[in-house]
């Protein structure tokens, strides 16, 4: 091409594009490569101005130096080398490649066939080759500046066990806010407006954590249906905010974001994709990693290399044991953290990053690169305990420094409030940080991450209101999504005008919600549950960017949104309801009371083996494990009576001029505390009550 520089030599270190003032720095990895390119574009990305080859290669890092490429400048590469699917290499230089370390995109993905590097009307597949050239259905990379890392003091630094999360998406949570300005709503900006941290301040959560917002790529099979990929378990670009939630600022409004909710209180986390990457299986587009490594980026099945081994369900798995593949998942993060203020990250399918050449392995290299970090170490870590490979179930089998999602609150508390049989043995045991999961290793109960409803399956409310899944906008026949879900419609499935259904309904909302701030262990509130959100029975609504999945403010239940406050607000109160030590009944120094007793509804014993057990009292006080500075006498009772018939039980004496209070009731949400007269206290039919101690006056 006319006019074309020539690079010098430059370094292989740091990895990506990097400006110095003068120029920038190049460093791309791929062992298999016989060359690699640098493509420059003209200001409109729709021009291809200059194709130049790197010149050195240091150990597996091709690099050079090009002077006078500046900030804002746009860019992609090309690779050279095998096409040799049966060998596990896809190198094809007609395909414009995102280089991995890009900060920024230009433009937007198409998915039209150029992208994909084999002929798609060719008999033999993704084994023939496409010369058609990729770029002009190909976002650009972006040259950026630098970023000044964030201030240590910036941060909320809220400790664990005071950790109340709320799982949000980045669009749906404003997208139809009537009190955000309609030109943020939906954007990373609105986040942080006025109306929306007023609402989380007043409701008490101390982090939001927010659905993929790392740049991803609606699959081809959902755009020719006319979907979607809503939810963003679709990653393609690991060191940028995915460019469709950007308000007036761009990329500079999710760093401002972060800084506001920081300045509210509030941590952010991330849910990040590092399992798979957007590129699918053998007939995926070719967009990034495997064009520039297949066989080094990706795990190949040991027999037929031309497939990918899938034990994420979604047709590809990252190597992450590849030690450049596990350090640019370790840049990535270490970049959220330090140059956009990010507090933690929830890893998706995060067994899948913990799978070695045996299987998984806690102290695999992942999961010691990440605890040894000294950055890395000090933030929140959280495992989605599962994938889709052998032995893919591994709650409780995380290092500690993990928290772990736990299906098995949400599943075991669904039962109890449904009145399923053994159903309390259960509920007992989550309401105790789920011990027999976690309770090893030094681990801690926050460890155990508390939800009864969460992005993937029915919403609370829908939880109440629907007995079977309602996926039939998603184009699948109705056969997607979870088919057991712990639902019931209470008398009628979906919308009613009954009565009696209405308040069924919105009296176990109050028990579920109830009983997941209630528990030992972290919290998580699902965006829209606190005001009765429904996605209309869809349990599954990943490529719904509507009204299904976009939470209506407008149709908020402002009763429910006032009793979540109140449950928060005594969860906060309450040191014991939110311990970091398991409780096992351990005997207090101080006054030799048990850390936490069981008493049966009638206030005796409980037979834990009576199959139709409906309900028991938990008594709770601070652990006798923990140091003696955190005990301050906080004594917490919770009666739950799962049963259709109302109960009178007998609370335990207290010491001294100490008294109980009738403090939550979800039959009577609005009632204010009140003094309990005596220890019989009357509990009404399928209710949850909680007792706190005061002072005789």
């Amino acid at each position: 091409m006319a006019g074309e520089r020539s690079l010098r030599a430059g370094r292989p270190d740091p990895l990506g594009v990097h400006w110095d003032g003068r120029g920038a720095n190049i460093a791309v990895f791929s062992e298999n490569a016989t060359r690699i390119e640098l493509c420059v574009f003209s200001e409109d990305g729709k021009r291809e101005i200059e194709r130049l080859s790197l010149p050195e290669k240091t150990g597996a890092v091709w690099h050079g130096y090009l002077p006078g490429l500046t900030p804002g400048s746009l860019y992609g590469l090309r690779a050279h080398g095998p096409y040799a699917p049966e060998q596990g290499h896809r190198f094809n230089p007609h395909k414009l490649l995102l280089d991995p370390y890009a900060r920024a995109l230009h433009g937007a993905f198409s998915t039209g066939e150029t992208t994909l590097g084999y002929d798609p009307t060719a008999a033999e597949a993704d084994l023939s080759f496409s010369t058609s050239d990729s770029a002009a259905e190909m976002s650009k990379c972006v040259v950026t500046e630098a970023m000044a890392p964030v201030p240590d003091d910036e941060r909320p630094d809220i400790a664990w066990a005071d950790s109340i999360l709320y799982e949000a998406h980045p669009k749906g949570l404003t997208r139809l806010w009537p009190a955000v300005p309609e030109a943020l709503r939906g954007s990373y900006e609105a986040l942080a407006c006025a109306p929306v941290l007023e609402h989380l301040t007043a409701l008490g959560v101390t982090a939001v954590e927010l659905m993929p917002v790392q740049a991803f790529v609606d699959d081809r099979w959902l755009v020719q249906k006319g979907l979607v990929n809503y939810w963003g378990y679709n990653s393609i670009g690991f060191f940028m905010a995915e460019p469709r939630y950007f308000g007036p600022k761009g990329a500079a409004g999710f760093r401002e974001t972060v800084r506001r909710l920081h300045g509210a209180g509030i941590e952010v986390i991330l849910d990040v994709v590092y399992n798979h990457t957007a590129e699918g299986d053998q007939s995926g587009p070719t967009l990034s990693f495997r064009g520039l490594d297949n066989a080094a980026y990706y795990r190949l099945q040991d027999d037929q290399p031309r497939y990918y081994v899938n034990e994420t369900g979604c047709g590809n798995t990252l190597n992450v044991a590849h030690p450049h593949v596990l350090r640019l998942v370790l840049d990535s993060l270490r970049w959220w953290v330090e140059a956009m203020g990010v507090d933690g990250f929830r890893f998706d399918l995060a067994t899948t990053l913990g799978r070695e050449a045996q299987g998984f392995d806690p102290a695999g290299g992942f999961f010691d690169a990440l605890r040894q970090d000294p950055l890395l170490s000090k933030v929140k870590l959280i495992a989605e305990p599962w994938d889709l490979g052998p032995g893919g179930y591994r709650l409780g089998e995380f290092p500690p420094g993990f928290a772990e999602w736990n299906d098995g609150f949400r599943d075991g508390l669904r039962k109890f409030w449904r009145g399923d049989a053994h159903s309390a043995q259960e509920m007992a045991e989550r309401l105790l940080g789920s011990a027999a999961s976690f309770d090893h290793s030094g681990r801690r109960s926050w460890s155990s991450v508390n939800f009864v409803a969460c992005h993937d399956g029915f919403t609370l409310a829908d939880t109440t209101a629907y007995s079977e899944k309602h996926n039939q906008a998603n184009g699948e026949d109705n056969q997607d999504g979870h088919q057991e879900n712990y639902s019931d419609n209470c008398g009628a499935e979906g919308e009613t005008q009954d009565p009696e259904i209405r308040l069924r309904r919105a009296q176990r909302r109050r028990n579920l919600l109830a009983t997941v701030f209630l528990a030992q262990g972290t919290p998580m509130l699902l965006a829209g549950d606190e005001i009765g959100a429904s996605q209309q029975g869809n349990n599954n609504a990943y490529c719904q960017d509507n009204e299904i999945s976009w939470i209506d403010w407008s149709a908020a239940d402002n009763a429910f949104l006032g009793f979540t406050r109140r449950l928060i607000a005594f969860r906060k109160a309450h040191p014991c309801v939110r311990q970091s030590w398991f409780l096992h009944g351990r005997e207090r120094s101080e006054d030799g009371e048990a850390d936490v007793s069981w008493l049966g509804l009638d206030g005796g014993a409980v037979d834990w083996d009576d199959p139709a057990l409906a309900g028991f009292c938990l008594l709770l006080r601070e652990s006798a494990e923990a140091p003696a500075y955190a005990t301050d006498g906080d004594v917490v009772a919770v009666v739950f009576n799962g049963s259709d018939k109302p109960v009178s039980t007998r609370l335990p004496g207290l010491p001294g001029k100490q008294i109980w209070l009738r403090a939550l009731d979800t039959a009577q949400p609005e009632a204010p505390k009140a003094v309990c007269k005596n220890t019989s206290q009357d509990i009404p039919a399928r209710s949850l009550v909680a007792f706190e101690t005061g002072l005789l006056l």
